[in-house]
């Protein structure tokens, strides 16, 4: 992949992109996230356009994606905390195997950190499948740490998420 990585915001009008970038993250990695292909494959288009405008709008959330032309191997949300309004939640990362141990997923989460600090967000926060080594050692390698929370992977009870944090300095 020569040269730095490619990172951009999606962008209000590109629903399907959005779509199928997510249904290509499901279909790769069905033990990393907490919804199924199925399930979102069954979503109407009216959830995407929602979805879309929610992580395109830049009072709420962001969602960044890693490409190179045309092509977009990689994307992460940046979710606003409902429950906590001095933190955020880095969400939905996902890589291309064609793009894995590029530099790809730590170009992803260092836009949602510089999004976080941005915002002043005091920190961030993840869950993480427990059994994924590579996603743990790029969080790691971030700053971030074990929290000492587990549990279930929504799709399926017996694989285990654990959640990690990152301080955020203040500007």
């Amino acid at each position: 992949m020569g040269g730095s990585v490619k990172i951009r915001r999606l962008q209000p009008h590109e629903i399907t992109l959005h779509r199928d970038l997510r249904l290509c993250a499901l279909r790769d990695s069905p033990d990393s996230f907490a919804e199924t292909a199925a399930e979102a494959e069954a979503r109407p288009f009216s959830y995407w356009e929602d979805l879309t405008r929610s992580v395109t709008d830049p009072d709420r959330h962001v969602m960044f994606l890693a490409y190179e032309g045309d092509a977009v191997f990689g994307s992460t949300y940046g979710l606003r905390d409902s429950e906590n309004r001095d933190a955020a939640r880095v969400g939905g990362t996902w890589v291309a195997p064609s793009h894995r141990r590029r530099g790809v997923g730590h170009a992803l989460l260092q836009a949602v950190l510089s999004w976080a600090r941005n915002q002043g967000f005091k920190g961030l926060r993840l869950w993480a499948p427990s059994a994924n080594a590579a996603a743990l050692a790029l969080y790691r390698q971030a700053g971030f740490a074990g929290t000492g929370r587990r549990r279930p992977l929504p799709t399926n009870a017996e694989l285990q998420i654990v959640e990690l944090e990152c301080a955020l300095p203040t500007q």
